[in-house]
């Protein structure tokens, strides 16, 4: 038989190893995700306050840009269908930043030593690039459709409407915006709870 205090170090423990950068174990449940890795909502939540976005928004997009993996990268290009050449494009890391949007958001917000692959800085640049949009065209925070097409095409790209050449990538917006409205809607059944604080939730599930 396992004791009381054995089964609280064992669920510890595994509350710890969710902080680690592997992907969370229920990437479709904001609350899991969140229980899981409690540093990503502490994250989420200062992303919030600074930028005035959505919490479940900058969720769905990376869930969309990289299945919340630390390290994606675009699939690489070949020379002659043989030697490997570079990637599709420098975008990487948790929010598939590419290079000159990552130093854009570095020089604009002073956080030279940003990384990719940190998700703190992950999810700052998404509210940082969705405050931008709103600014620069007018996208209202929630609407995670139109925030989606703003991201992967740029401001300008949408401003042009490339994203209406591209018959995959509309869907594509769709099913961000539907998984933004599901993520809000489990947010809204936890975050209470998740709001009592790491020990509290912690002695809670003993």
């Amino acid at each position: 038989m396992i004791s009381g205090r054995t089964a609280g170090l064992l669920i510890l423990a595994g509350l710890l190893s969710g902080c680690g950068t592997s992907p969370p174990r229920s990437p479709e449940d904001i609350c899991a995700i969140f229980r899981e890795k409690s540093d990503w909502y502490d994250a989420a939540q200062v992303t919030q306050k600074r930028w005035g976005v959505p919490i479940q928004v900058p969720f769905a997009i990376m869930y969309q840009e990289s299945g919340y993996r630390y390290d994606a990268k675009t699939p690489r290009k070949y020379l002659l269908w043989v030697i490997p050449w570079g990637r599709v494009t420098t975008a990487s890391g948790y929010a598939q930043a590419k290079d000159e949007v990552w130093s854009d958001y570095q020089k604009s917000t002073g956080r030279h030593g940003a990384d990719r692959e940190d998700f703190d800085d992950a999810i700052d640049f998404v509210g940082w690039y969705m405050d931008k949009t709103t600014s620069i065209n007018g996208v209202y925070k929630y609407d995670a459709y139109n925030q989606y097409l703003n991201y992967h095409e740029g401001w300008g790209g949408f401003r042009n409407k490339t994203y209406a050449s591209k018959a995959w990538l509309m869907p594509t917006a769709r099913k961000v915006q539907t998984r933004s409205d599901v993520y809000a809607r489990q947010y809204a059944g936890c975050k209470d709870d998740l709001n009592r604080g790491f020990w509290s939730r912690f002695w809670h599930w003993l």
